[in-house]
């Protein structure tokens, strides 16, 4: 039986750690946006005004640093597989995906909703919509994410040639979404039926652009 190396080992473990990690980010993305927001408008004042000071802080807490370790995971991961010639445009975009998910959190979401909750001075009503946009958009960019993070190593394989218009493409859509997430507005995200529709949908568009641009 051959013993595993140094590195395989580490590997490993980043590869288990970004799963669990992972697992308890998209799962609180996922409570947030199809359980507490709707809940959340249907609360009593009572209600609501306990849930803004206990709950949603201390899930707010699991969310923003299980997101901050599944992208330090994730970092090494990255490092393994650019070290061994792996990489693909799958990987790349699932890779872009993830990194403005993660963004989000930390420059967007978490800050407003600190105002939003009534934990720092500001209108916040206007930082809620914002965080809102901003998760809305995780929610969309996490069903192609998680598509791409497997497709890299099991779907694509590891010849699929790299910097072709089809990525581009697809990460320019990424993009303009992304920038929709700062600047813009929810549109057909709005709702959780829309949002999840629209996950499939660009799903499709971004895995068509690579296959066939």
């Amino acid at each position: 039986m051959e013993h595993l190396s140094n590195l395989e080992i580490v590997n490993m473990l980043a590869r288990w750690g970004h799963l669990l990690f992972g697992i308890a980010w998209i799962g609180l993305l996922y409570y947030f946006n199809f359980i507490q927001g709707g809940y959340f408008k249907s609360a009593s004042p009572e209600a609501l005004s306990d849930a803004k000071a206990k709950l949603a802080p201390k899930a707010l807490w699991w969310f923003r640093w299980a997101a901050m370790f599944t992208f330090i995971t994730g970092l090494v991961l990255w490092g393994g597989v650019h070290g061994n010639g792996q990489v693909n445009e799958y990987i790349i975009v699932g890779v872009a995906l993830g990194t403005l998910m993660f963004l989000n959190v930390w420059l967007i979401i978490w800050p407003k909703q600190k105002i939003a909750l009534g934990m720092v001075a500001g209108d916040g009503a206007a930082a809620g919509a914002k965080a809102l946009l901003a998760s809305r958009t995780n929610t969309l960019f996490s069903v192609p994410m998680v598509f791409f993070m497997l497709a890299g190593p099991h779907f694509a394989g590891y010849t699929k040639t790299l910097l072709s218009t089809g990525m581009w493409v697809a990460l320019a859509v990424v993009a303009v979404l992304q920038l929709n997430a700062i600047w813009g507005k929810q549109g057909p995200i709005a709702s959780v039926r829309g949002v999840i529709v629209s996950g499939f949908v660009l799903t499709v568009i971004l895995v068509a652009a690579l296959e066939h641009l």
